[in-house]
């Protein structure tokens, strides 16, 4: 089925979605969100404090991760730039599946790839928790992440953010809105985790293995290192991964207490974790 003014409407959708390296780690996609310079994309995106963002123009621009949340898997960039071509989102509560879907992004280094698909559902995932997803059936590669998946007049939808099986993952437009609409926020532990299930002999079920520690972080400055389990804080275990990020969530400085094995699981342990005031690490890692 042709769409009328297909073309302008892709070509628009490219303007509006740049390219984001992220300290020699490799790049992903974001959303220019407002002409200001604000560029929305996902936390797993965003590595360290060496960001630049490149338009669709070629113009490359230093940027700075001004807001997170781990558990949207949602991060906040600000570029010194103004009249940018900024994307215009829908009110993804009406998104109804067999609708349309396009995403564009840079997969494997291909800039402004475009491909289409259709919604599928739109809803959790039961191995993903009670998150709300826009499912759609559009082929996404490593570089799509960030990236914008819009319905068929061009307005983004959805934040394109993993797969599952052959579905494209997307966090809805109007949960986007709502994290921008909250401003920024300091929940930057520093670390990527992988939830592991432990053996019987450490009298828990459950742990956050820490699969990598981010130089200078919070959890680095605690000496806390790759390997470690995080089994949960003073107050309360850890079930989720979710868990991990309701707890470093907010804007304060605060001290918080984590209970953690090491090495060959004989000893529980803990250290006192200072979190606040810097939030241009990566928390937890999406697939």
């Amino acid at each position: 089925m042709a769409i009328a003014g297909f073309g302008e409407i892709a070509e628009q959708l490219r303007r509006s979605t740049v390219l984001i390296h992220s300290g020699g780690r490799g790049s992903g996609s974001g959303v220019i969100w407002s002409g200001d310079g604000l560029i929305v994309t996902n936390a797993h995106v965003v590595h360290g404090s060496n960001l630049c963002v490149q338009l669709w123009d070629g113009r490359e621009f230093d940027a700075a991760a001004t807001a997170r949340d781990p558990r949207r898997d949602l991060a906040a960039l600000r570029i010194n730039a103004d009249h940018l071509p900024a994307a215009l989102p829908a009110d993804s509560s009406q998104l109804r599946p067999g609708e349309l879907a396009i995403a564009i992004g840079n997969p494997m280094g291909f800039v402004g790839a475009l491909t289409t698909g259709v919604i599928h559902a739109i809803g959790p995932l039961r191995p993903l928790g009670p998150q709300t997803w826009v499912q759609a059936s559009v082929r996404l590669a490593p570089g799509n992440s960030g990236g914008p998946l819009a319905d068929a007049r061009g307005y983004v939808i959805g934040v394109n953010t993993m797969v599952a099986g052959r579905l494209a993952l997307a966090i809805p437009s109007n949960v986007v809105r709502d994290f921008v609409a909250r401003g920024p926020r300091s929940a930057w532990l520093g670390v990527a985790v992988h939830p592991v299930r432990l053996p019987r002999s450490t009298g828990r079920a459950f742990g956050l293995v820490l699969l990598e520690v981010e130089p200078g972080s919070p959890a680095a400055q605690a000496s806390l290192m790759a390997g470690d389990i995080l089994l949960g804080t003073e107050e309360n275990r850890f079930q989720s991964i979710d868990d991990l990020a309701r707890a470093i969530d907010g804007q304060d400085s605060r001290l918080l207490r984590f209970e953690f094995l090491r090495g060959d699981y004989s000893r529980l342990r803990r250290v006192a974790v200072r979190l606040g005031g810097s939030n241009d690490g990566k928390d937890v890692i999406a697939a």
